[in-house]
Formats: structure tokens, C-alpha cells, sequence
């Protein structure tokens, strides 16, 4: 089995990128001695830590892989589930296996209120939006207690995963009085565009951060391994009058974004 040696052009599987190559030869300490999923392990650990394997970059498929290498479909199913624990590449079902990606880090400053799409739309990135579900619906005590109206009153729910450059960022779940907002399906990208066209101009908000670990399913919607650190943001925003907007919930990605509050020292 010649996994350290054996060289496969990545440009057959990655439309748009050149690279040198997905494997290199294995380092010498490998040794023949460990199990050949080890050292496929090893090589592809190697080629992403390199570089030469980019982030977001498709592998190819297991049987192609199994056929290139001459070795049986168990040793590379078993590699990549080792990879993925690493959390150095992730599964997609129905689309493949992709090289994890590490997200531009954002920067966020707390004294400002502001809209995702917004805020990613003046940086020059993509925002996107895949809905995770929208309903109108009735409060119950704490929905209705959270968003200051009577108990029983309609609201519309929702939840979100955000996007910049197509690269999952967030997890978002909001509540709306559906006074405020009678179609959840109004929404395009920008909740508070649609607020304020509707007359309900969102003006300021608290906001409550918290450090958490994610699990299996937010991990897996945000394309990181199960455990990743993540911020966990609950927020409050409310028009100039002091109705409540909006409470939401925001699961953002600890390797993706920093929140930076600017402080003066009080007399």
C-alpha cells in the first residue's frame, strides 16, 4: 500500500482550483508499521495543514479514493471518520466530503444596533439566509412575557441559518409580535429592512453573552465539529416608543466573529 508515495492531481475533483496535489509523501517517521488508515489519515492531515488543501475544497469520493490508492473502501471510510473527529474535514449528506473551512473572522462592535445582511453587505461579503422554519403562531407565557404583549396574542416565529459568502455563521431564532410583522414570508433577507418599511423601526437593544459548547445537531448545521466553542447571544430590541421588536436568540460561531465594546472610565 503506497499511500505515502502516491500522488493524485487534485484538479480532477475541484472545479475552479489547481493544487500540486492531495497526497505528498508521507513523513519519513510514518514507518510502514501503522494501519494504512493512519497513514491516509496522516498524508491528508498533512496536505490541509499545508495548504495544499484548501479550505471548503471537495474530496473526492470514497470509492475513488479506495480505487486511486489501491486500498479497500473501510480504510478510507474509517480515515475520514478520524478526520472528521478532528474536525479537519465535514460530511455532508448527499453532497460529499469538504476540507472545513476557517471563516474570516468578523468584528463587531457592541455600541452600534445592527442588521446581519447589513452589516455582512458592508464588509463586501454575501450575505444569505436558509430558512430553518417561519409560522404564525400564538405566545405562549414566556414568548408572550419575553415580548411584552398579552398571553395568547399571535406572534410570528422563526428560525435561520446565516450566511456570509455562502459559509454558515450563525444559528438565529427570532420572535415577532405578528402586530408588528403579519407575514413571517415579508422577510427576504433583513428583518429590520422589513420592520422598517413596515413602520417599526428598531432603535435600540440589550443583549446577553454567553460562552457555550456546541452540540451535535448547531455543530452540524454550522459545519464545525460537536463541542466547538461558540457565542451564545440573547437580545431585546426594541422601536423608540419601547415596544419590543424582537427577541431573538444568536448562536454564533467562536472562530468566526469578535464582539469589541468600546469603554470610557467613569468619574
Amino acid at each position: 500500500m503506497k499511500i505515502g508515495i502516491v500522488l493524485v492531481l487534485f484538479s480532477r475533483w475541484t472545479a475552479g482550483v489547481t493544487f500540486l496535489q492531495i497526497f505528498a509523501a508521507a513523513r519519513s517517521n510514518l514507518g510502514g508499521a501503522l494501519p494504512a488508515y493512519r497513514r491516509l489519515q496522516a498524508a491528508l492531515g498533512d496536505a490541509i495543514a499545508s495548504g495544499a488543501l484548501k479550505p471548503g475544497a471537495a474530496l473526492p469520493a470514497e470509492r475513488q479514493l479506495a480505487l486511486e490508492l489501491g486500498i479497500s473502501r473501510v480504510t478510507v471510510r474509517r480515515a475520514m471518520a478520524e478526520l472528521v473527529q478532528e474536525g479537519l474535514v465535514v460530511q455532508r449528506h448527499g453532497s460529499g466530503t469538504f476540507v472545513s473551512g476557517t471563516p474570516e473572522r468578523v468584528v463587531q462592535s457592541l455600541s452600534r444596533l445592527y442588521s446581519f445582511s447589513e452589516d455582512m453587505t458592508s464588509r463586501g461579503r454575501i450575505p444569505g439566509t436558509w430558512w430553518l422554519g417561519r409560522e404564525l403562531s400564538v405566545a405562549n407565557a414566556d414568548e408572550a412575557r419575553r415580548l411584552e404583549i398579552a398571553n395568547g396574542e399571535s406572534i410570528v416565529r422563526m428560525s435561520r441559518l446565516r450566511l456570509a459568502d455562502k459559509e454558515p455563521i450563525a444559528l438565529e431564532t427570532s420572535l415577532i409580535p405578528a402586530a408588528m410583522l403579519p407575514d413571517p414570508k415579508q422577510i427576504e433577507d433583513s428583518l429590520y429592512q422589513t420592520l422598517r418599511d413596515l413602520g417599526h423601526v428598531p432603535t435600540r437593544a440589550v443583549q446577553r453573552f454567553s460562552a457555550i459548547n456546541l452540540d451535535e445537531e448547531s455543530a452540524h448545521l454550522l459545519r464545525v465539529p460537536r463541542g466547538a466553542p461558540a457565542l451564545d447571544i440573547y437580545r431585546t430590541t426594541r422601536r423608540e416608543d419601547g415596544a419590543v421588536v424582537e427577541f431573538s436568540r444568536s448562536i454564533f460561531r467562536g472562530d468566526a466573529y469578535d464582539f469589541v465594546a468600546e469603554l470610557g472610565l467613569g468619574r
